[in-house]
């Protein structure tokens, strides 16, 4: 079974990409709460310590996330209003949810048996969204916020991509790439293995919304609040937890220096120069300088995102970093 929209080309043309804080808190709270499974990132273990040592009072947002179905309400996660939207405007969304949209979304994830914290919900849904943002804004703060700028560089890299392959091959080349079990061929768009009904078309086009802390599968939101929205893991998520924490090799070293190597170790994943300055502890003007000798050799690449410019190491910079024997270096300490 498969789930099918069926996209018009006015559909297409109100097609777009966003990045979300809220998405990456949403998902990072369910991260923690087991519901992609088994297995730990290196973010997933920091903040874990990080609220052992400081709980947080999730007591509203907790069990709306974590309930142990495949679904949660949606209203939760409004589609972001423009393409990088911040944590207070999605917040600010989500409290505009009506108060039927609130109790429908309810009834939809856990029946007419809700448990004591949807009771509280559908009874009072203003006093108690405005609990669930509170709540949800000092989640992002404590758990997000510090590696936010990390986290922005793979979205904004990955869109970056999609957007080099939509130019090239249109949706057809857009959608093929961002999952396997995403499929497009004759106007419909399928998701492999999703066995709901399929709603036909979707409600003012689609918001493509990469996530770095979500599982490794495609969530299509459908009986949203706002527009469809598809969240799907984005490219270089797996590297953002690795880059920089290993070694450089040592011929690398010996051949660029150091600190070189080093930024070109940890530019597996994409980043601004402010952010590898703070990395590696050293001041931005020094980063610039090596970035300007590296980009010159052809060994990183750099691509303007709104203000900002990401770098990232290219494929002949990853066949330096890769040993004589084709061996990667031993991961280093943990973040």
């Amino acid at each position: 079974m498969a789930l099918t929209l069926e996209l018009s080309t006015g559909d297409l043309a109100d097609t777009r990409f966003a990045v979300s804080p809220l998405s990456e808190t949403v998902s990072g709270l369910q991260t923690l709460g087991g519901c992609w499974g088994p297995g730990r990132t290196p973010w997933a273990r920091w903040a874990e310590a990080e609220l052992a040592a400081r709980p947080l009072d999730l007591s509203w947002t907790w069990p709306l996330l974590v309930t142990g179905r495949t679904s949660w309400p949606q209203f939760l996660l409004p589609a972001p209003a423009r393409a990088a939207s911040t944590i207070d405007e999605a917040l600010d969304a989500m409290r505009r949810t009506t108060a039927s949209q609130v109790r429908r979304s309810l009834r939809g994830v856990f029946g007419e048996d809700l448990p004591a914290p949807a009771r509280a919900l559908a009874a009072d849904p203003a006093s108690g969204l405005r609990a669930v943002a509170a709540e949800l804004r000092q989640a992002h703060d404590r758990l997000i916020a510090p590696h936010w700028a990390r986290l922005r560089a793979v979205l904004d890299a990955d869109i970056a991509y999609r957007a080099r392959r939509w130019a090239d091959g249109g949706a057809s080349r857009l959608f093929s790439g961002l999952h396997a079990e995403l499929n497009w061929r004759d106007g419909r768009l399928t998701l492999d293995g999703d066995h709901r009904p399929s709603p036909g078309r979707p409600a003012g086009g689609l918001v493509l919304s990469p996530v770095v802390l979500g599982p490794p599968w495609v969530m299509i939101k459908l009986h949203t609040t706002t527009q469809t929205t598809i969240r799907y893991p984005a490219r270089g998520s797996g590297a953002l937890w690795t880059a920089g924490r290993r070694s450089p090799a040592a011929h690398a070293v010996r051949l660029l220096g150091r600190r070189r190597a080093e930024l070109l170790e940890t530019l597996r994943s994409p980043a601004t120069t402010t952010s590898l300055a703070q990395a590696l502890r050293v001041s931005p003007s020094a980063v610039s300088q090596h970035l300007r000798v590296l980009r010159d050799s052809g060994l990183v690449t750099g691509r303007r995102s709104g203000r900002a410019v990401l770098y990232r190491t290219t494929e002949q910079g990853l066949r330096l970093l890769t040993g004589p024997d084709g061996s990667v270096p031993s991961t280093g300490a943990q973040m």
